[in-house]
């Protein structure tokens, strides 16, 4: 039955063996939800799960049954990745002797484990593949219908869960320590416009970015890739909060008091009101839900419960219709049906939720979180001014250095705020036109409308600036004016001077993708095929411009860049419209996030690169054996002959030698003439006399020879020529 599902064991036993070998193998459930409107059974905790090691199962139940008179058979149904390997249906009056016909109208709240009996053979009908994939898309459904009538009294879904999944705490830290750490060399290496590290710092955080704006899509995706590109939200200013947030009940009750009037976030998992037809359910509305009467449309997720104090199974006889109005007042178990507001469909809605953001309340987390951003900066940059300040006034002796980078200091600040608002520009732009769309609350609006403005505005003011310039005079001018690189370095100092306006491409990219983000929610063709066509034209430039000084940047900016095309090709699996079987969608989203992991780790090389630490090592290898290689005792190497001869008493001894600085046939010496290769002796000619003139001006000149007294080299290069002083 689960042959198809065996095709994921080697992936994912290779990715996470390591893992499970540190946990027992378990099923439990992961939420619990109405799938039709509660008639007949009430359920307020409903918390089982199954532990292969001891085939045991233990619950943790809180239901009632209130209907009174009400003859059903229960339908049990198990859906594994689109799959049903258990369907079956019970006439609840054949057993136990009819005492379940009718229903019993009971409160049940209780706890415990009950093992399971080895003749009934659950564990070989369970996989070893379904305790150990993560991000388990799975479900089962109980259904009580009436015998009689047909009319579905109660549908209850619970989604299944091992434990496992992609999103970890740890990949979140692990990745944000990585950006503090390409942050701290940004900041160290900004003093000088052309480093790399700055630009890098913009790289890493934009793949992060990207990774997590490929979830936001109108696309079916396999829960495991959903889950992975969670692990980045952060990045996206959208930091995981719980209902109880003060900064999402603040968000909250400033919607309500401005016209918003969406919900709020649910305190449980958002994947209990995922569309139907989405992962990890994998079901078409007709097999899932039943349609709902007018009579219960406006059933409160929240109003489907009464708490009793009660441990054990107690008869309340009592109850009736008029009760379970009552009895809803403390539930937590949410209806969900396709005409239901509160379902979560594709994109931004199930992203956001999954990290506990109301889907209202997006854009005012990325608002705030920017503003603490901002005055984090502000604040850095006024105590760097203050210490400034303090330095120039008591350290006169460095008063020149100081004034110079107290008139640099400007410039360095406003280069960061073009960073800041660079590295924002994705969520900003993105979340700021899906708030458009929803209409919800004025000041949201307003405030989405001003900071676009904000950061969109400095950043083509910075853009214009730069080109302007370059297109007045020359591009040269943007490298020969200290202040205008010092400010606006960050659009173009890392590129040749003729490729100036090679982070065009990048920027328009960004605002075009995030148009279709946002205005094309509904229809998932368009925006994968228009933010294919965007990443691939992104590519073309880079293979085209080549802008980068060095081969080894434009080597990874097209890596970068490939590793999106790619990525954005392998999602169009995830089309509704092709309606993809479940456990390919899986395999596609782990190899999806399998490279984006390994251009994550590319980066990580390259940030520590970038930091110097790489080269620091290797300059401490360098410096162990830093010493010349002299013939000294444990270096016992034989000189050569010509070399090792007695310094002569006289100047004539020297012209005897085949290496004489004399010679016979013209009768000058050879000092001060042009050596071969690269160096020579910048003195004087002497003139052409006699020989005995010649002997005696040698002669004289090497009595009077001192080796304190340097000679001018002249070492010459292609480019250009340094000029150095040293002794013969």
């Amino acid at each position: 039955m689960f042959a198809r599902i065996a095709r994921l064991r080697f992936l994912a036993l290779l990715t996470f063996s390591s893992l499970t070998a540190a946990r027992d193998d378990s099923l439990f459930t992961s939420s619990v939800t109405y799938c039709s409107p509660p008639e007949t059974l009430l359920i307020q905790q409903f918390d089982i799960a199954y532990f292969a090691k001891n085939q045991s199962i233990w619950f943790n139940i809180s239901a009632a049954s209130v209907d009174p008179n009400v003859n059903v058979t229960a339908n049990v149904m198990l859906n594994v990745y689109g799959m049903h390997p258990v369907n079956f249906t019970i006439d609840l009056c054949s057993l136990f002797s009819g005492a379940l016909c009718p229903l019993p109208m009971y409160n049940f709240t209780g706890s415990d484990s009950i093992p399971i009996p080895s003749s009934l053979g659950v564990s070989d009908k369970i996989p070893s593949i379904a305790f150990q994939i993560p991000d388990l898309e799975a479900y089962a459904q109980l259904s009580l219908t009436e015998v009689n009538t047909g009319v579905l009294k109660a549908c209850v879904q619970a989604t299944l869960s091992n434990g496992w999944s992609t999103h970890q705490v740890a990949v979140e830290w692990a990745t944000g320590a990585l950006a503090l750490l390409a942050l701290l060399s940004a900041f160290c290496y900004s003093f000088t416009p052309g480093t790399l590290a700055p630009f890098r710092l913009f790289d890493l955080l934009y793949l992060y970015q990207w990774t997590a704006s490929t979830a936001l899509l109108d696309l079916n995706y396999s829960s495991v890739y959903r889950a992975f590109t969670t692990n980045f939200a952060w990045a996206m200013c959208l930091f995981p909060a719980s209902v109880t947030s003060p900064i999402q009940t603040s968000i909250n009750n400033m919607r309500h008091l401005t016209g918003g009037n969406m919900a709020d976030a649910t305190g449980g998992s958002a994947v209990a009101l995922v569309n139907r037809k989405l992962s990890p359910y994998n079901a078409m509305s007709s097999s899932t839900f039943s349609a709902s009467s007018d009579q219960y449309a406006g059933i409160g997720t929240e109003n489907l419960w009464a708490s009793f104090n009660t441990s054990s199974a107690n008869y309340v006889s009592d109850i009736s219709v008029a009760s379970v109005q009552e009895l809803s007042a403390a539930g937590d178990v949410q209806l969900v049906t396709p005409s239901s507001a509160n379902v979560l469909q594709a994109g931004v809605p199930i992203y956001v939720n999954s990290v506990g953001i109301a889907t209202a309340n997006s854009f005012m987390t990325v608002f705030l979180v920017v503003l603490m951003i901002a005055a984090t900066l502000l604040a850095v940059l006024f105590i760097g001014y203050c210490v400034l300040a303090a330095t120039s006034r008591y350290r006169r002796r460095t008063g020149r250095y100081i004034a110079d980078w107290h008139h640099r200091y400007f410039s360095f600040a406003r280069a960061w705020l073009l960073r800041v608002c660079l590295i924002v520009f994705t969520p900003v732009t993105i979340f700021a036109f899906y708030q458009w769309t929803l209409k919800d609350s004025w000041l949201s609006i307003f405030l989405s409308v001003i900071l676009f403005l904000a950061v969109v505005g400095y950043i083509l003011y910075s853009i214009v600036l730069v080109h302007r310039l370059a297109l007045r005079s020359a591009p040269s001018e943007l490298y020969t004016q200290p202040d205008l690189l010092a400010s606006h370095g960050p659009l173009y100092a890392i590129y040749r001077l003729e490729r100036f306006y090679a982070t065009i491409p990048l920027i328009l990219a960004i605002f075009v993708k995030a148009l279709f983000i946002a205005f094309s929610q509904v229809n998932g063709v368009v925006q994968i095929v228009a933010i294919l066509v965007v990443e691939c034209m992104v590519l073309a430039s880079l293979l085209v411009l080549r802008p980068h000084k060095s081969r080894g940047a434009d080597v990874l900016a097209t890596y970068l860049a490939i590793t999106r095309v790619l990525c954005t090709g392998l999602m169009i699996a995830f089309l509704e419209s092709l309606n993809l079987g479940a456990i390919p969608r899986v395999v596609i989203g782990i190899v999806i996030a399998v490279i984006i992991s390994v251009a994550v780790i590319v980066m990580f090389i390259n940030t520590l690169v970038n930091t110097g630490i790489m080269r620091l090592k290797g300059a401490e290898n360098d410096e162990k054996d830093w010493r010349p290689r002299n013939p000294t005792p444990e270096r016992n190497i034989p000189l050569d002959p010509d070399v090792n001869q007695p310094y002569p008493d006289s100047p004539s001894q020297t012209l005897t030698d085949h290496q004489s600085v004399y010679s016979e046939e013209s009768g000058s010496t050879t000092l001060g003439s042009l050596l071969p290769r690269r160096w020579s002796i910048q003195q004087s000619q002497p003139s052409n006399r006699s020989r005995s003139n010649s002997q005696s001006q040698y002669s004289t000149s090497q009595s009077n020879y001192s080796p304190s007294r340097p000679y001018r080299l002249r070492r010459c290069t292609h480019n250009h020529h340094r000029i150095a002083d040293s002794p013969l």
